[in-house]
C-alpha cells in the first residue's frame, strides 16, 4: 500500500523516484514464520488451535514470545490462553505484550492493537474491564485511573464506533399488555441487573448477578438467550425489551397451563 501511494506520487507530480529500496524487506516477526508454525503453538504450549493460528499470523515468530505470557487456563484443554471474549482468538497475553510494545490506554488495545472494536463492539465492550485489569496491574494505575480509562474506552466505542447512534429509536416499543402491578415487578428485577441505572443490561450486567448467586451459564448460551431478547441487535436490553420479553414468558407458561388442562379435561372426557 506504501509503494502504491508513492507510486501515485510521483506519476501526479513527475517526480524522481529511484526503484523501490523495501521490496522484499520481512517485517518483524517474518524471519522464522512458516505456514505451519501455529502447529509448534499447539503443541508446545497447549493453546487452542484458532489461538495459535491467529498469534501465527498476527505476530509471525513473535507468537512464541505471547504464547510465553500466557496465563494457565486451568482447565484440560486449552491449558494456557485465556481469551479475553469467547467468540474471539484474542487472549490475556496480547495485552501484557501490547504494554511492552508501549500501549498506554484501553483504547489502544480494542482498537489499534487487537482491532476488536472494529470487528464487534458489543464484545469490545466485554473485554474492557479484564483489559484495564491486566493493564492496571502492569501500568500501577489507581482506581481513579482506571475508572477513567473505563469511561474514556467505552466513549470512545458509543460514540465514536456508533455504538449508541439511534438505539433508543432502534428499539421497537410494541404495546406492552402487562398490568402496572406486573410492570413494577418485572422493573425491580431489571433495575437488579442494571445496578449502575445504564437504563440497559449487557451480558456483563447478567454475568455478575449469576456470579452473586453461584450460579454457572455457559457464556454462548447467554449470547445466544440475550440476541433474542435484544430486539434492535445493538448488544444491550433496555427496558422496553425486558419487559416484552417478561410478557412473551408469561403468555408462554399461561399458554401451556392452558394446554395442559385442556388434554387432562380430554382425558377425563374419554375416561367417561
Amino acid at each position: 500500500m506504501a509503494q502504491d501511494a508513492i507510486d501515485a506520487a510521483v506519476d501526479a507530480h513527475n517526480l524522481h523516484a529511484d526503484s523501490c529500496k523495501t521490496t522484499g524487506l520481512f517485517l518483524q516477526g517474518a524471519n522464522g514464520w512458516s505456514p505451519t508454525l501455529y502447529i509448534r503453538l499447539v503443541q508446545d504450549y497447549g493453546l487452542e488451535n484458532e489461538v495459535a493460528q491467529h498469534l501465527a499470523a498476527t505476530y509471525g515468530d513473535k507468537a512464541f514470545e505471547v504464547a510465553k505470557l500466557a496465563q494457565v487456563t486451568g482447565k484440560r484443554w486449552p491449558i494456557v490462553g485465556k481469551r479475553l471474549v469467547s467468540e474471539f482468538p484474542y487472549i490475556e497475553s496480547e495485552v501484557e505484550y501490547a504494554i511492552q510494545e508501549y500501549a498506554c490506554t484501553a483504547v489502544d488495545i480494542i482498537a489499534r492493537r487487537t482491532r476488536l472494536a472494529f470487528l464487534n463492539v458489543q464484545a469490545a465492550e466485554e473485554a474492557l474491564p479484564r483489559i484495564i485489569e491486566i493493564m492496571g496491574k502492569k501500568l500501577k494505575w489507581s482506581e481513579h485511573k482506571k475508572k477513567e480509562e473505563l469511561a474514556e474506552a467505552k466513549k470512545f466505542l458509543y460514540y465514536e464506533m456508533g455504538y449508541k447512534v439511534r438505539s433508543e429509536q432502534l428499539t421497537d416499543h410494541g404495546e406492552i399488555t402487562l398490568t402496572p402491578m406486573d410492570i413494577e415487578r418485572y422493573k425491580k428485577r431489571f433495575h437488579m441487573f442494571d445496578k449502575d441505572s445504564k437504563g440497559f443490561i449487557t451480558i456483563l450486567d447478567v454475568q455478575r448477578v449469576l456470579e452473586s448467586i453461584n450460579l454457572q451459564i455457559n457464556e454462548c448460551a447467554l449470547h445466544e438467550i440475550l440476541n433474542e431478547v435484544d430486539l434492535n441487535k445493538n448488544g444491550q436490553v433496555e427496558l422496553n425489551e425486558f419487559l416484552q420479553a417478561s410478557e412473551r414468558s408469561a403468555e408462554q407458561l399461561s399458554g401451556s397451563h392452558d394446554q395442559m388442562c385442556k388434554e387432562s379435561a380430554k382425558v377425563g372426557l374419554e375416561s367417561a
